[in-house]
């Protein structure tokens, strides 16, 4: 079966066994020259929490040191870096904030603003933990396009090599007739508005709209005219949007909704084809942690009432759970490398990929958090109130957690936004908009 409305009709005319090196090439590299040195999406170059980038440990690179701080505004939403370019985002004083920032000195050179609320318009619950801009915006190499989504529903495309002039623009609310999220279990009532990251696939947006058209839809990335919708209507989730997977040969999304897992079929022909979903409801709606792909394999994990890790197997007749585990975050996306999974949620944990055992847990970090995967093997934390913590993974100390370095870079709230790393440069940011920069760059 075919997607919902805005089926594309457009031919495949590419070779099968050509399905999955395009993939890799349109979806996961899709910003030239990123590796090692921008920081174009969420997560980073490849979308998984690794980069080519060293640590510089080993080149006396730590402490870090501070190069400029700067307030962006309020938000969860994490920055990006392409060239010498910093794109952050912020909400103050009634608008939401589209800055571009120079990566050297944090001085601006343009920004943008629109009027929009501090909270989506259906906001309920937890005002005191999410306000402002939550959603990372995402960078097309191509157009030099910055696609921004706001709480409140503006989805916006700004053309970077105008000084940010809006290319095209409408409301996700207003467009597609979305309503309030519903509970998802009997406990808790939560919607903190619209918070995933859009996805640049090829020459389409796609976005988690979560509405009666679709889940999820798919928009000419230089028009923002509608393409395709997902065969699935469930309504949006609380993570960080979708994320490319290819099961056998066939490119895809994997996205964590309200109510649980659905991967579904991008190319040509079968647009929004639903090829698995897995169900991972929870209370408050807190299913925070977005999935985690390698391969055909998609880790999902949460607190609440699915206080547990759980692998799943992704092929084109569906989902198989390979193992399942009470390990847990509930906010930390984890990082697959090397065998082995990482994540920061209360403390620093390393399990086995392929069975779920525990390999090491480490000391106390708090409970936001987010982890990076260096070149030279080693993770990269940014947790609690602003801590940063520069640790061995389990390819070098496979026995055992060993911290390497810790700082305190700020101390107001809590570290929501996900750590960057690009170019020896560290870019740390709060939800209170305290953005820091510090260079790996030096010898202490």
């Amino acid at each position: 079966m075919v997607g919902k409305p805005f089926l594309s009709t457009r031919k495949n005319t590419v070779p099968e066994r050509f399905a999955t090196y395009l993939v890799l090439l349109l979806i996961t590299f899709s910003s030239v020259g990123a590796l090692g040195e921008d920081w174009p999406h969420w997560r980073g170059p490849m979308r998984n929490g690794v980069t080519m980038e060293s640590s510089r440990w080993d080149e006396k690179g730590w402490p870090p040191k501070v190069l400029w701080r700067a307030n962006v505004g309020i938000g969860g939403t994490s920055p990006l870096v392409v060239k010498d370019r910093l794109y952050v985002m912020g909400w103050r004083d009634g608008r939401d904030h589209v800055q571009c920032l120079d990566v050297g000195t944090g001085q601006s050179h343009w920004s943008v603003a629109y009027d929009c609320r501090q909270y989506g318009r259906f906001a309920t619950g937890d005002e005191g933990l999410y306000s402002g801009v939550t959603s990372t915006p995402e960078y097309d190499a191509e157009t030099g396009l910055l696609y921004t989504l706001s709480t409140d529903g503006h989805l916006h495309a700004w053309d970077t090599r105008r000084e940010g002039k809006r290319a095209w623009g409408f409301n996700l609310y207003d467009q597609f007739d979305v309503t309030q999220r519903p509970k998802p279990t009997r406990i808790g009532h939560r919607d903190y508005g619209y918070t995933a990251s859009p996805l640049v696939n090829g020459d389409r947006l796609i976005v988690e709209v979560g509405s009666s058209t679709g889940t999820l839809m798919a928009f000419d990335k230089r028009s923002g005219k509608a393409d395709w919708s997902s065969r699935s209507t469930e309504p949006a989730g609380h993570t960080a949007g979708p994320v490319p997977i290819v099961v056998e040969g066939k490119p895809c999304v994997a996205v964590l909704h309200l109510n649980g897992l659905l991967v579904a079929r991008t190319d040509a022909g079968h647009e929004g084809e639903t090829v698995a979903e897995y169900p991972w409801p929870t209370d408050y709606a807190n299913n925070i942690a977005s999935p985690a792909i390698r391969e055909n394999f998609v880790l999902i994990t949460s607190g609440y009432n699915q206080n547990k890790m759980a692998r799943i197997r992704i092929t084109l007749r569906g989902a198989e759970k390979v193992w399942e585990h009470g390990h847990l975050s509930q906010i930390c996306t984890p990082v697959v490398d090397g065998g082995k999974i990482y994540w920061s949620w209360e403390r620093m944990y390393s399990v086995d990929e392929e069975t779920g055992v525990l390999s090491w847990k480490g000391d106390s970090l708090g409970e936001a958090g987010s982890c990076v995967i260096t070149s030279d093997n080693r993770l990269i934390a940014w947790t609690g109130r602003g801590t940063l913590t520069l640790v061995e993974t389990a390819k070098r100390s496979p026995g055992a957690y060993q911290r390497l370095f810790q700082m305190q870079v700020l101390a107001q709230t809590d570290a929501w936004p996900h750590v960057v790393l690009a170019d020896r440069r560290l870019f740390c940011k709060d939800r209170a908009g305290n953005l820091v920069c510090l260079s790996l760059d030096h010898a202490p």
